[in-house]
């Protein structure tokens, strides 16, 4: 019953709210409210998984092979949680600074409700549903601000993300014409019996879907002009909730559906995640505005998280997850501190490139750490190596864009740092990233559990 009304109560809320003008304050702060109330439905739901295990319905009382299956383990709750974690601090964001679109809050909130059901359904055709209906809305955000900025980087996202669902649909299908089947548990326990040519190819499909979502290197080409075009709040919801998409997918249709195409591509995934590693945090120190450094930045980031795939195991797969929730707090604090000034923005700023740079005692530094270790139990001085020049480079351009965004005077800055709620949002979110960084058990906790609901069932 949980399950559903976590689904029910996004998804009713953002079909109003779509319908109405977005723009009247009271409709956007139903908005927060909404996600609000979704963020604790989940928190419910998450102590009920940790303590628990995995929890599972069948929506409408249909049969498990006809109704929609939902599945609510460690890893997805993990994930859910973030997402509209993320959502509700850039739709608090810019409802204070004011929204200037009638549709933003209902599609916010829609997205929303896409998201989560992605996260937990556990069927391949399900995810692909509401991972349309996450996109559809995003595809729509992504124009939010209607200047010709942010019109060209939504026709780019649109154009590119449409590509990218193409190839999922097609390997959706392939995996049904192989298998016989969509929902998960039964595509994994058949996967291995299938041609190992036709599971390499679909594997290759999804990757190739999912790497798009996520902008890594070499299918990045898109991310520069969207994330630095988008306004503020979008970048943070494009970056820090839609790209988790890409590394969820990445993690269990990966791990979970194709560990033995994983096992045969690890170096492979190793190396693309060492090149987008080295090209974004090469770029992002040669970019001068701070919303291309940030994009270039994303593209390096995700690239720890390939990196911890390709490699494998419990303690890698541990790594990944809990560097993915790490980054996507840190590239929404760093998109939603990029568009107001004062002094608690400096700080809250400071916070997130130490995070990005892995400086302790801030998040990203546990994130590095595991990182680190991965290196060490895989005993290879390569990785390690390559870890400590991604964390110099996210240091030097991290110190760059400080220098240049709040150690200079700008004209605009009073204007700018008159919001005190807004500076009060992105405060909040860099207090949990360092509490995050002085308490990390909770966190390590979670991810040492995703990734044990992950390899469940892997042989």
């Amino acid at each position: 019953m949980l399950l559903s009304t976590i689904l029910l109560v996004p998804w009713a809320s953002g079909a109003v709210l779509v319908a109405f003008d977005g723009r009247r304050r009271a409709l956007a702060w139903l908005a927060v409210a909404s996600l609000a109330a979704s963020l604790v439905l989940l928190c419910v739901l998450a102590a009920d998984v940790f303590t628990g295990g995995s929890r599972q319905v069948v929506t409408g009382g249909w049969p498990a092979d006809v109704g929609i299956v939902l599945k609510a383990d460690a890893l997805g709750v993990a994930f859910a949680l973030l997402s509209v974690l993320v959502l509700l601090a850039a739709t608090a964001h810019e409802a204070i600074g004011g929204v200037r679109s009638r549709t933003f809050p209902g599609l916010v909130v829609l997205l929303a409700a896409g998201l989560t059901g992605l996260f937990v359904t556990a069927d391949v055709f399900s995810f692909y549903v509401f991972f349309e209906l996450a996109m559809t809305a995003s595809y729509v955000l992504s124009a939010y601000g209607g200047k010709r900025r942010q019109l060209r980087a939504a026709l780019v996202f649109t154009a590119v993300n449409l590509l990218g669902s193409f190839i999922f649909l097609l390997s959706v299908a392939g995996t049904y014409r192989v298998t016989g089947a969509l929902a998960m548990d039964q595509v994994a326990e058949r996967m291995p019996a299938v041609n190992p040519n036709a599971a390499i190819l679909i594997a290759a499909g999804f990757f190739i879907a999912f790497s798009v979502k996520l902008g890594l290197f070499p299918f990045h080409f898109w991310l520069p002009t969207v994330y630095a075009g988008a306004r503020p709040a979008v970048a943070a919801i494009l970056s820090g909730a839609v790209a988790n998409i890409g590394a969820y997918g990445l993690l269990r249709f990966g791990a979970g559906l194709f560990p033995d195409q994983l096992r045969l591509a690890g170096v492979a995934l190793v190396v693309l995640g060492a090149a987008s590693i080295i090209y974004g945090g090469v770029l992002a120190v040669a970019r001068g505005d701070t919303a291309e450094m940030l994009a270039y930045s994303a593209i390096g980031q995700v690239g720890y998280v390939l990196v911890a795939v390709g490699v494998g195991g419990p303690v890698s797969l541990t790594a990944a997850v809990l560097y993915s929730v790490i980054n996507s707090l840190n590239k929404a604090l760093l998109f939603l501190a990029s568009g107001v000034r004062g002094a608690l923005v400096a700080g809250a700023f400071a916070i997130g490139a130490l995070s990005v740079a892995g400086v302790p005692p801030v998040a990203g530094f546990v994130g590095k750490l595991e990182l680190f270790r991965t290196g060490i139990v895989a005993g290879s001085a390569t990785l390690i190596v390559l870890l400590l020049v991604g964390s110099a480079l996210s240091l030097v351009y991290m110190f760059q864009v400080y220098q240049r965004r709040f150690w200079r005077t700008d004209p605009l800055a009073a204007a700018a740092a008159t919001s005190l709620p807004q500076r009060l949002v992105t405060a909040a979110l860099a207090l949990l990233v360092l509490v995050t960084g002085l308490w990390p058990e909770p966190l390590l906790t979670l991810s040492s559990q995703a990734a044990g609901a992950l390899l469940d069932g892997v042989p």
